[in-house]
């Protein structure tokens, strides 16, 4: 069995975010990071390869961007990941990054292609769906448990009022979110050993056309300074409620 995580480059949720004249986001300083639910992703099939030796055979990450982004994929492979591939090409919106991904999903017969349900830059939360439209293969969303239980792929996944768990037929894509894996794995200094021998390879990006753009960024407005009240006060906040937070 062969899996393909797709992976975002990410800045790390600590960082400062800059724009330069409200249009284009400043990277300057900024430390990239696997995205969150990916990296959980890739945590979970680590966890079903290393119960079940011998049932997945490789596990390969991929994601669109220039050489900048070769250090998240080291990190993938350093984790645990068996080969890395980058697309080199600027992402520009969710459809061509979508294009790219599944010219690389036909390179290869790739049993499960997994997508973090969204990234934390821009959490579009589309990437999946187009890319199981694009290659005409079926998906399954809301995924928070996945794992191989003779031979069959079985999901469990979050619905209206409680969770269901259905059976999947190979090739699919599996769009994961809270629950996949508890929590990331940490690379050893093995791991990181390891990773400088570990396969990437670069395929140039293909052409795509992108049906969106960013023509502008504004920050949010500063948070108002917090109002202590005496809780005897009662007449007060609700004066306040009603008057300037308006809600009541």
């Amino acid at each position: 069995m062969k899996i393909l995580i797709c992976i975002s480059n990410v800045p790390d949720t600590t960082t400062k975010i800059k724009f330069v004249n409200n249009t284009t986001f400043d990277n300057a300083g900024v430390q990239w990071i696997i995205n969150p639910w990916d990296e959980l992703a890739l945590t979970r099939a680590l966890d079903i390869k290393d119960a079940q030796p011998g049932v997945i055979e490789t596990i390969t990450v991929v994601t669109v961007g220039s050489q900048e982004t070769e250090p998240t994929i080291r990190k993938a492979l350093a984790i645990g990941a068996d080969k890395g591939i980058r697309v080199n090409a600027e992402p520009k919106d969710t459809f061509f990054v979508a294009s790219q991904l599944a010219e690389i999903v036909k390179k290869d017969n790739y049993d499960i292609v997994i997508c973090g349900i969204e990234s934390s830059d821009y959490n579009g939360a589309a990437l999946g769906g187009m890319l199981s439209e694009l290659l005409d293969m079926p998906s399954v969303s809301a995924v928070s448990h996945l794992d191989v239980i003779n031979g069959q792929v079985q999901l469990k996944r979050e619905i209206d009022g409680g969770q269901e768990t259905v059976e999947a037929q190979l090739p699919f894509i599996g769009i994961v979110q809270k629950g996949i894996a508890k929590e990331p794995r940490i690379p050893s200094m093995r791991g990181i050993m390891m990773a400088k021998g570990k396969p990437m390879e670069v395929f140039e990006g293909v052409g795509a056309d992108s049906f969106t753009e960013f023509v502008g960024f504004d920050m949010p407005k500063p948070k108002a300074a917090c109002k202590k009240i005496d809780p005897e006060n009662v007449k007060e906040l609700v004066n306040l409620l009603h008057n300037e937070a308006k809600v009541i």
